[in-house]
């Protein structure tokens, strides 16, 4: 149940730092510094890799319980 509230989370995470990016992105455009494209980009990368490990990390069995949660 953790995993999957922990990578609910994550994806929240992705959704957020897509807003941060984009925002990042109008305000590069709209003549602010291109350290807020920059931000964003770099907010963003680091929600998709929080995502992936969390996908990865559900994947795994855990040590001492079978597929259904049970204890062996």
């Amino acid at each position: 149940m953790a995993n999957r509230i922990s990578t609910l989370i994550s994806a929240f995470g992705v959704l957020a730092g897509a807003m941060f990016l984009l925002t990042g992105i109008g305000e590069y455009q709209a003549g602010a510094s291109v350290l807020w494209a920059v931000g964003g980009v770099f907010i963003f990368l680091i929600a998709v890799y929080a995502l992936v490990r969390d996908l990865r990390a559900a994947g795994k069995p855990v040590a001492g319980r079978d597929g259904e949660g049970r204890t062996r």
